[in-house]
């Protein structure tokens, strides 16, 4: 969370482990990614999830909210890798996942070899709310797989926090 201060409000943060190369989670964030292994991210998720429960810190979230990609990244890739990790967080915290509340309106490019500004300029502006009416007043967790630089969660939480009274929490798989 001390990576957001003074940039974002957040209630809660989590990460299920650290993103380090040679690892072997890194190589299953590969594959979730990039070797169209949706499963992996719903079993995660459910690892994420099980660890969130275990904590307690986390029961009073009312929504879920993955981190949306482009429908052309999405149509190309077969799937969102964070909506299949807020799959998995879902069917074991019984926490309903909100899809299409949260959308990226413009296709963006890959930030792997961005350093932390150009990943800023990469997502800044880039999401947009659909309805706002349900997020009122409710507590919800931001889902992505791998925290870098904070720059796409920031972007979405700047996005999310502007609806009255939301409180946000977020959660990802890797922390790098």
């Amino acid at each position: 969370m001390q990576l957001f201060e003074g940039r974002i409000k957040l209630e809660r943060a989590t990460a299920l482990f650290l993103f380090q190369k040679g690892s072997r989670f890194r190589n299953l964030l590969h594959s979730l990614k990039y070797n169209h292994k949706p499963e992996i991210g719903v079993l995660l998720g459910k690892e994420l999830g099980a660890e969130m429960n275990v904590s307690g810190n986390f029961s009073d979230i009312d929504f879920i909210v993955p981190v949306p990609l482009h429908p052309n990244r999405e149509k190309k890739r077969g799937y969102n890798q964070s909506e299949r990790i807020a799959a998995g967080i879902s069917a074991v915290t019984k926490i309903p996942v909100l899809r299409g509340v949260l959308v990226r309106n413009s296709d963006t490019q890959t930030q792997t070899k961005m350093n932390k500004e150009e990943r800023w300029q990469n997502v800044s502006g880039k999401f947009v709310l659909m309805d706002t009416d349900i997020l009122k007043g409710k507590h919800v967790l931001l889902v992505d797989d791998v925290l870098t630089t904070g720059a796409t969660t920031e972007s979405c939480g700047i996005v999310l926090l502007s609806v009255e009274g939301l409180k946000l929490s977020i959660a990802v798989l890797a922390r790098a």
